[in-house]
């Protein structure tokens, strides 16, 4: 497999672990339907393997709309690229509640006061309930199975090129099912109109 430059789809560096003494906020979105643009975002972190390491991508998602907000990519596990697609998403509007697990980036400080002074709800996944967030866990399987796995980055400038490339069409080209065949720019802006 290494000869012919193939590598078996298995999971990677644990993304989400917490930090001691950092503080950790209830999950406030069971039992509640998600019905307009800015009720719920989120974030999260994945990895993406190269052919020497990793690199690690954060997104801000809208869950009414599907519509990726922000995102970073980064080669390291620091919070400083959370924070900023967090500063980048807030360019778009203000949510109601912000839902993320509970990774050390998440929980830190840098990130959390970001939230609190905008008087936005903080809400974390239980402990090990990857579906507490299941908008962006399906984020994350598109994003790998139609751009990531098909093809090979050859570095971090690469593939920051084409992650923008794709979540462009993501956003503004590519019809979801769960929003009736529209894109998911068509439903943020559109709700943001009406308002």
């Amino acid at each position: 497999m290494r000869q012919m430059g193939l590598q078996a789809i298995t999971p990677g560096p644990h993304t989400s672990k917490p930090a001691k003494g950092h503080h950790i906020y209830p999950y406030l979105l069971r039992d509640i339907e998600i019905a307009r643009v800015n009720q719920v975002w989120s974030a999260d972190i994945t990895y993406i393997p190269m052919n020497k390491g990793f690199m690690y991508l954060t997104a801000v998602i809208d869950w009414h709309s599907r519509y990726v907000l922000a995102w970073e990519l980064s080669n390291s596990m620091d919070c400083w690229f959370c924070v900023s697609a967090l500063d980048k998403a807030l360019d778009h509007g203000t949510p109601e509640i912000f839902n993320t697990d509970q990774g050390a980036q998440f929980t830190s400080n840098d990130f959390t006061d970001v939230l609190l002074a905008k008087d936005i709800a903080i809400s974390m996944d239980g402990r090990g309930r990857a579906l507490d967030n299941v908008f962006i866990e399906r984020l994350w399987w598109t994003v790998k199975y139609e751009e990531i796995y098909p093809k090979e980055h050859a570095n971090g400038s690469e593939l920051y090129t084409n992650l923008d490339r794709y979540f462009r069409y993501y956003n503004e080209k590519r019809g979801h099912s769960s929003l009736d065949k529209k894109t998911p720019a068509e439903v943020f802006f559109a709700s943001q109109t009406l308002h």
